[in-house]
């Protein structure tokens, strides 16, 4: 029989400790972003309550049946295994008061693995670093989401907040953080709704069930269509139309409410400024674009003007590219450098505006609760970096060489219209505005926020925000192997 412990100081009491990992989405931020693990059923961490989990990639995957017990309401949930991989599986959460404030959060897991000797064997060289890896992610963003809703919200006041796109990339996320700080998250979806958290809309007939709208404090609108694919007549059509005429819609739906929310998130991205080479891009920068992506963009953030003419808080976050494992660039680009077949993509001085997924939640919760941000605010990270920086820091991070390279030629021949308008051009946005209102990045620096998303960090702090004065860290920081 195996055991692992593994524990934290957390600046923050047991009891919201426990309520953090007792409300929706709990599961959902706990997961690695690299792990192939997809939670099919979860009815909570009360006793005798299941959760249904599949294992492993596409058709390789397991069914796994986990069911909760010994629940002490502030301090402890545990979970065994009913039906999985393992001959044996049983995982004690546990939240104490820490000696010096705060709480000790501990994890631990009393496993046998399966196959014998030979799993035994598989678990000393695989599967117990994993769990490593896993565990100290968890601890990681256990502590960053709590950082965010006591810095953010430290009144713990509970919202009302509608998602569009809230099956996307950013979406999904954004649901669970929200969910887990106690707001109350409701979905806008283009089918049917099937529950009372769900609201209807359709861009294309042009109807959005307002009636269900009122009342809400704000509105995080992320829906549109995915830009990555070829560019035929098609798929640029859905891409303009899902962002103008869907923002459209929107805004002219809050706008007519009788209690409209007091924020309109609506995003956009750094292909508003179009190509600008190696100089500074803040939020001021005139849009240099002639292509298709940036006029996407303008009329994406023109599309929003009837919901600020009804005096409703608009803003528009500027999207950098999102790195995570979980999808978008990186999720394309981590299996090929792992592999060592990584290599630049396009001339070696083209800025590459980076941020990570994390910090997008936690710039768009910042703005969200932010009375007097209005307007454009780049979210990018205040250091981009160049595409030869970005390459060898990823090759670094995966320990792999980088030593292929994709000319703008080969680009353009495989990617057409998208290479010259997305892939090959260069912005150096920088988040001005975000900062100067007092956002605080969780990830500034590109190879701490790397290893965190690829699980190549065994720190269960690496990379996080100041701590408030007095709060102790309690395990050191060591790297993975």
């Amino acid at each position: 029989m195996a055991e692992r412990t593994y524990a934290s100081t957390l600046n923050a009491s047991p009891d919201e400790v426990f309520n953090w990992h007792a409300r929706p989405g709990a599961f959902q931020r706990l997961t690695p972003p690299w792990a192939p693990v997809r939670l099919e059923s979860f009815e909570g961490i009360g006793a005798g309550d299941r959760a249904v989990i599949r294992l492993g990639p596409g058709p390789l995957s397991v069914r796994w049946v986990a069911e909760h017990h010994s629940v002490e309401p502030g301090r402890q949930f545990a979970d065994r295994q009913v039906q999985g991989p393992f001959a044996a599986w049983n995982h004690v959460h546990r939240m104490d008061p820490a000696p010096g404030g705060g709480t000790r959060l501990s994890d631990h897991l009393t496993y046998e693995p399966p196959l014998g000797p030979v799993g035994e064997w598989l678990n000393t060289m695989v599967g117990g670093p994993e769990l490593d890896r896993q565990f100290a992610y968890r601890h990681r963003i256990t502590e960053q989401d709590l950082q965010l809703h006591q810095r953010h919200n430290p009144d713990g006041r509970p919202l009302r907040i509608v998602i569009s796109g809230a099956s996307g990339l950013i979406g999904s996320a954004l649901a669970a953080f929200l969910s887990t700080g106690g707001h109350a998250v409701y979905r806008l979806v283009r089918r049917r709704p099937t529950g009372p958290r769900e609201i209807y809309w359709s861009p294309a007939g042009g109807e959005v069930d307002t009636e269900k709208l009122e009342g809400m404090d704000a509105v995080v609108h992320l829906a549109g269509e995915n830009v990555f694919g070829l560019w035929t007549r098609r798929k640029r059509h859905r891409i303009y139309e899902s962002r103008a005429t869907g923002t459209r819609l929107l805004a002219n739906a809050l706008a007519a409410l009788d209690a409209p929310p007091d924020a309109f998130i609506s995003a956009s991205a750094v292909g508003y400024y179009g190509h600008q080479g190696a100089r500074l891009v803040p939020e001021a920068t005139p849009s240099r674009g002639g292509g298709f992506l940036a006029a996407v963009c303008r009329a994406w953030e023109e599309a929003t003007e009837p919901a600020a003419a009804a005096g409703i808080r608009t803003v528009h976050p500027r999207i950098g590219i999102v790195l995570t494992p979980a999808g978008g660039a990186l999720q394309l680009m981590a299996p090929v450098f792992s592999l060592g077949l990584g290599g630049r993509v396009g001339p070696a001085n083209q800025y590459f505006p980076w941020i990570m997924l994390d910090d997008v939640l936690g710039a768009l919760y910042h703005l969200l609760l932010t009375k007097d941000a209005v307007g454009p605010f780049n979210l990018t990270a205040p250091a981009p970096a160049r595409m030869d920086t970005f390459t060898q820091t990823l090759a670094s991070v995966l320990r792999r060489p980088a030593l292929l390279r994709m000319p703008a030629p080969v680009v353009r021949r495989l990617a057409g219209e998208m290479a010259d308008d997305m892939l090959l051009k260069s912005i150096r946005a920088v988040p001005d505005r975000l900062q100067t209102s007092g956002y605080s990045f969780l990830y500034p620096d590109l190879g701490a926020g790397l290893r965190h998303q690829l699980g190549r960090t065994l720190a269960p702090h690496d990379g996080l925000m100041p701590q408030r004065p007095g709060h102790k860290r309690s395990v050191p920081s060591r790297e993975a192997t």
